[in-house]
């Protein structure tokens, strides 16, 4: 029987270090299983959170090798298991034990993000008339399974730990749903450049790559929400404009 070795972090947020462990492979194993396994067998306070093993719930992600994963959609057989597989946290957010981080900071910032505010109904019936185009451009967006792995590789979360000054890709991507929605009135230009710091994204498109989902974050949501953004504070013609009508939009 085929086995590989492991080398996972284990500690909380006072300190820890990586503890190595041996177990079987079996044909078909992701990396959570051998997670579980080593878990089962050798280390059972060993800590992860998991929930659908499908690649549907965000709630395993890790990094693998030194790189953000899904533990449940990441095959032993990709691996080169005649070395040791390093398996630790996110980096982004607060340690809390071994495997499993504080990520509580991003249902915080969700909050704080202008809601969904529809314009009034085209017909009597209350229905409205869109482009099936504008529909289908958002539809991406609402894949994200909020794993944050994008928000762990985002350099002004992970290097320099910006969490007052900016929302992260996972929490522009969600503006751009709401902000390319046909339907919406809503506003959020001026929360975008001020209190969520979209400046400060550089657009290295480090975030699209780790997407489990392939939404391409950086070229259809971010740059589009800048050119937004800047449009509203920059464009001299735009200013003009508001100041001779006093609108804002």
């Amino acid at each position: 029987m085929a086995t590989a070795k492991f080398k996972i972090w284990r500690g909380d947020a006072s300190g820890g270090e990586f503890k190595e462990y041996e177990t079987e492979l079996t044909e078909g194993m992701v990396v959570l299983d051998a997670v579980h396994q080593v878990q089962a067998e050798q280390a059972h306070d060993l800590a992860v959170r998991w929930n659908c093993k499908a690649g549907k719930c965000g709630s395993c992600s890790a990094e693998v090798n030194g790189q953000p994963k899904l533990l449940c959609m990441t095959r032993l057989g990709d691996l080169n298991t005649d070395e040791p597989i390093t398996i630790e946290p996110i980096k982004a957010f607060p340690l809390m034990k071994d495997l499993v981080t504080d990520v509580s900071w991003n249902y915080e910032v969700k909050k704080r993000i202008r809601p969904f505010k529809p314009r009034a109904p085209d017909f009597e019936d209350g229905s409205w008339k869109m482009h099936q185009s504008d529909v289908d451009r958002v539809q991406e967006f609402r894949k994200c399974i909020e794993c944050f792995l994008c928000q762990d590789v985002c350099h002004v979360l992970r290097e320099h730990h910006m969490h007052d000054d900016f929302i992260g890709p996972r929490y522009l991507v969600y503006n751009a749903a709401l902000e390319m929605h046909p339907l919406d009135t809503e506003d959020r230009r001026e929360d975008l450049r001020k209190s969520q710091g979209i400046g400060l994204c550089n657009i290295t498109k480090c975030c699209t790559k780790v997407c489990p989902e392939s939404i391409t974050i950086t070229d259809n949501a971010i740059i589009p929400l800048k050119e937004r953004v800047v449009d509203q504070a920059y464009d001299p013609l735009r200013k003009l404009v508001q100041l001779v009508t006093g609108r804002g939009k």
